[in-house]
């Protein structure tokens, strides 16, 4: 799915807008402006209506107290007014709408620069965007990293300007490698393919120094992936532990036989094994384990 890159230095809920307005964005960039909204077109609309119902009021009265003898006239009158207000409400929906096109091409004129559209890139870039976009989305939105267990603080910050700088440097070598194509694409000969190499070298030494900072965003997203599963381990754990005594009550109670030690004594080394594998920090479960299999020998 392609996406709005915002720089993260742009106010949050300008960021957002312009998220929601990719296409709209690609036609502000693509020359179309929309016309500036009538300000006052709302107020003058309520004030006809008020006015056009004070008006037809007093019409009725004047209708009542002449005994009806302009009833038709009435009549009319207040068709018109109610066909002219429909109108002006009708209008309503669409200056709004104006007003909100109008919104983002005023923010997307101020903010020029700081934000990149899926025409941006080409296709090798736009999947390396995506790989960044992915690893940062599952680290900021990890649980280890919510709650606190992470530098969240860092990360919030760190990441996204990660993000927006691997995102302008690939729209720059997407940039460059249109042109390069153009310029391959009118004939090569000697002289130019000679002059053309070391630029070919250029774009494919920054292509790799780009795709190693997506790498190492992927590397630190597989690491927080690891440490939310060994938390999500140790927090099982940690419930099996609490419920121990619960099941050593229940085999001091049922004398339970011989046949039950084993599984018992599986549990154990399962529960070692996992500790082992995931963190230390779920170590001590281990031998409350151990203690339940003492407890069901005795």
């Amino acid at each position: 799915m392609q996406h709005v890159v915002v720089d993260p230095g742009v106010p949050a809920e300008v960021a957002d807008l312009f998220r929601r307005n990719g296409p709209l964005l690609s036609r502000i960039r693509a020359g179309w402006t929309p016309q500036p909204p009538a300000g006052s077109s709302k107020l003058a609309t309520r004030a006809v209506q008020v006015s056009g119902v004070a008006a037809a009021l007093c019409l009725l009265a004047v209708v009542f107290l002449t005994g009806g003898g302009h009833i038709f006239m009435f009549v009319t009158a207040l068709l018109a007014f109610v066909a002219f207000t429909g109108h002006l409400a009708a209008k309503e929906p669409l200056e709004e709408e104006t007003a909100g096109e109008y919104d983002v091409y005023r923010h997307a004129r101020w903010y020029e620069g700081r934000y990149l559209l899926p025409e941006d890139f080409d296709l090798p870039a736009e999947l390396l965007r995506e790989r960044t976009r992915k690893a940062v989305g599952s680290v900021l939105g990890s649980g280890i990293n919510v709650s606190g267990l992470l530098d969240d603080v860092r990360n919030s910050v760190m990441l996204p300007a990660q993000e927006w700088e691997i995102s302008r440097l690939l729209a720059k070598l997407s940039a460059l490698r249109s042109e390069h194509r153009d310029l391959a694409g009118g004939g090569r000969t000697a002289e130019v393919v000679a002059a053309m190499e070391p630029l070919e070298r250029a774009l494919a030494a920054s292509e790799a120094a780009v795709v190693a900072r997506v790498e190492a965003l992927e590397r630190y997203a597989r690491h927080v992936a690891e440490a939310e599963r060994a938390l999500r381990a140790h927090e099982q754990v940690e419930l099996l532990r609490s419920r121990l005594p619960r099941y050593e009550e229940l085999l001091a109670e049922t004398g339970a036989d011989a046949s039950a030690v084993p599984e018992i004594d599986q549990l154990s080394r399962d529960a070692g094994r996992l500790e082992e594998a995931l963190r230390d920090s779920v170590r001590s479960a281990h031998e409350a384990f151990r203690y339940l299999d003492g407890s069901a020998g005795a």
